[in-house]
């Protein structure tokens, strides 16, 4: 508990009724009606409020914080730099200089017989991030694609954090840019095969990719040409290439759907191909490989398959690799002369290489660790003999590898260096399973130091949303925390597919309940096991998983000791009615429609977080959130502050903080995260009563 005195704010009258029921909603006034833009005095005032009490409370830790963003930057190589990966007649590579908040972007030439990453000429730098940020409270760079004859690139930057970005395109040759300036672009960036025009898609007014665009290099933007317009407003459009680079993929599509388009490469105005019409509830993404498409789908099972079809008849689908019980295939793609698959056995990655005159017979890459995250890295050419792969676990730090298809053998090219030291022996990890309450054992990745003592402080972290895993992977951050004590667990709850795709859908629309109450079952279940006790748990969430801290909070908030919300998507009922509002149509898949359903307006109202704020002690809370966020918009974590301080019963400290030049993923620039990392986890301590 603090002594200062919080914000209070206003109340003002503001009701509503759907479906018969009426909603008060007082705090409503703090969605500035100008929005997107935030001008609205009484708005900016509290939020501002809101800050300088964050700051009154939070000055007394600031040596903790201090300390642990020294420990944390420690750890952190400063001159960090990528393996440099061939690609044509160059090696790339990324590299930070010491200090430094961004990248730049390096390349050099491969001299005729010449041999190995060193090989080549003088090296060129392609872009300069440190530069392009000069000045700017944010930055970050979206799109960056080169085009086929190495000559040009082209890129996207934001400096708002309200992911609209701008594209520009240099000369490599010359260093110097082209006259057409791009806003409001929200796509990827795909090259024709000639190198004389892009594909690309603008943000809407409703901050949706509904459309893929030519721009014609030379030509005015005004005139680009409209490629495709997707018509349905839930859907948004993604562009790609296949792996040999002679098909533009058009792809479009919602949580549950989705729908390809093929235009070749040399010829973007050609009628497209579509691969196969959309079909409510059905998700396909497509490869291709001497003429035969490779189409990855859960037509059949949500495990997934995979079938191909001649690309003169693209929807003549054959199974090729049947679905299974026990493998979740997550995706594929093609190389001159086998393919890969990746995916989940049990919910652990799984890398397999096939050949395709023996396309059943996996070639798989085995791990030792007993939980870890692994996947195919960057691997840009289409006739490849050795792939790159990266790996880590709870324990081991990011490690490169070359994999060698004749051979299977594995060449470590780079282990992430840790300057201030790290000991792995030092650590433990294991993978447990905690029954839920409904019988369903649900996964848990945990990982505690080597000397720990069970019954102390334990950190939970889950997310349970859109079928997106939580990977036991490395972090340096974290380390902080284990060595003060702590038990790091990751609880593999309902809503990510982290056990394939019927995990997800066990924990979405009327199953959404599912996820909330696996992530207090894993905590109860921690609880049995003597890992810790009520109380000396803190969580955390962000996004979906904010949504996920606001239900356990007032479901059981006896069982933490802090908790962190960044960006949390707490208002749930009103942002699924409002359909203004630039994610909410294509969200209704996800939560349901509570504009036109009954049912789900009823059943978003029984757990949506600011909904369901009741007279009731809380713990202490860190909640943030990001004036210009387009994903989770401000207001929701503003609103479920206000309504919390105004009802809950305790003294506890409950703190918000809005990044006012930020979106939905925080501050930008290496060390600003750091910052805002080593807050959160002085927050934790300071509530669990750990010694910084």
């Amino acid at each position: 508990m603090t002594d200062l005195t919080p914000p209070v704010a206003q109340t003002r009258a503001h009701s509503f009724t759907t479906h018969g029921i009426a909603i008060d909603d007082p705090y409503a006034w703090l969605k500035d009606p100008n929005y997107p833009e935030v001008d609205d005095p009484d708005v900016l005032a509290y939020l501002e409020a809101e800050n300088a009490y964050f700051e009154e409370v939070m000055a007394p830790h600031k040596p903790l914080v201090d300390r642990l963003y020294d420990e944390m930057k420690a750890r952190i190589k400063e001159d960090e730099s990528s393996v440099p990966q061939k690609d044509g007649d160059w090696l790339y590579w990324t590299a930070y200089e010491t200090g430094g908040q961004y990248r730049k972007w390096w390349r050099k030439p491969i001299l005729s017989g010449a041999e190995g990453p060193a090989a080549g000429g003088a090296d060129e730098l392609l872009l300069d991030e440190p530069a392009l940020a000069e000045g700017k409270e944010y930055f970050r760079l979206g799109a960056f694609s080169i085009s086929n004859n190495a000559r040009l690139l082209a890129y996207a930057i934001d400096d708002s954090g309200a992911e609209r970005f701008e594209v520009r395109i240099k000369d490599l040759e010359t260093g110097e840019h082209l006259p057409e300036v791009i806003p409001g672009m929200l796509s990827e960036i795909v090259w024709t095969a000639d190198d004389s025009a892009f594909l690309y898609g603008l943000a809407n007014d409703q901050w949706r990719t509904d459309n893929a665009r030519l721009h014609r290099l030379g030509t005015p933007v005004a005139d680009d040409i409209l490629l495709y317009h997707e018509a349905d407003e839930g859907f948004r459009v993604g562009l790609g290439e296949t792996s040999a680079r002679n098909w533009i993929v058009i792809s479009t599509g919602d949580h549950v759907t989705s729908e390809v388009r093929l235009v070749p490469a040399n010829d973007p105005t050609a009628e497209p191909i579509v691969v196969s019409p959309r079909r409510v509830g059905r998700e396909y993404d497509v490869d291709e490989h001497d003429g035969t498409l490779f189409i990855h789908t859960n037509d059949i099972d949500p495990q997934f398959r995979l079938c191909t079809a001649p690309i003169d008849a693209p929807d003549a689908w054959q199974e090729l690799i049947a679905p299974s019980p026990h493998f979740y295939m997550t995706g594929v793609e093609c190389y001159a002369k086998f393919f890969v698959v990746e995916g989940r056995e049990d919910g652990l990655d799984r890398l397999a290489i096939h050949r395709y005159d023996a396309p059943n017979v996996a070639q798989r890459i085995d791990f030792p660790e007993a939980t870890y995250a692994a996947g195919f890295g960057d691997n840009p050419e289409y006739d490849m003999d050795v792939l790159r792969i990266g790996y880590e676990s709870m324990v081991t730090p990011g490690t490169v590898y070359d994999y060698d298809v004749a051979t299977g053998g594995l060449t470590v090219l780079k282990v992430q260096e840790i300057p201030s030291g790290y000991d792995a022996a030092k650590y433990r990890t294991e993978r447990l399973k905690m029954a839920a309450r409904d019988g369903t054992d649900v996964p848990v990745s945990i990982v505690y130091p080597a000397d720990h003592v069970r019954g102390g402080p334990l950190f939970l972290y889950a997310y349970g949303a859109y079928g997106h895993a939580i990977p036991p992977g490395f972090s340096t951050g974290r380390l902080s925390l284990l060595d003060r004590g702590f038990a790091y667990a990751i609880a593999h709850i309902r809503g990510g597919d982290d056990l394939g795709q019927q995990w997800y859908l066990d924990g979405k629309l009327e199953k959404r309940e599912n996820t909330f109450n696996d992530f207090v079952d894993v905590a109860r279940g921690l609880i049995a096991d003597g890992w810790t006790s009520a109380g000396k748990i803190a969580i955390a969430g962000r996004s979906a998983g904010g949504e996920l801290m606001g239900a356990v909070v007032n479901s059981d908030p006896e069982l933490w000791g802090a908790v962190i919300a960044d960006v949390p998507f707490v208002d749930v009922l009103n942002t699924m009615l409002d359909a203004d509002l630039p994610l909410t149509p294509g969200e209704w898949p996800e939560w349901g429609n509570p504009v036109e359903d009954a049912a789900a307006f009823a059943l978003i109202r029984s757990y949506s977080p600011y909904d369901n704020v009741r007279r009731q002690a809380y713990p202490p809370m860190f909640i943030s959130g990001g004036l210009n966020d387009p994903r989770v918009t401000y207001w929701e974590p503003a609103k479920w502050a206000a309504k919390l301080r105004a009802t809950k019963t305790d003294n506890n400290v409950l703190l918000l903080k809005t990044n006012m030049g930020a979106g939905h993923g925080g501050k930008s620039g290496r060390f600003e995260s750091l910052r805002e990392a080593a807050e959160e986890h002085a927050f934790v301590l300071w509530q669990m009563g750990v010694e910084g």
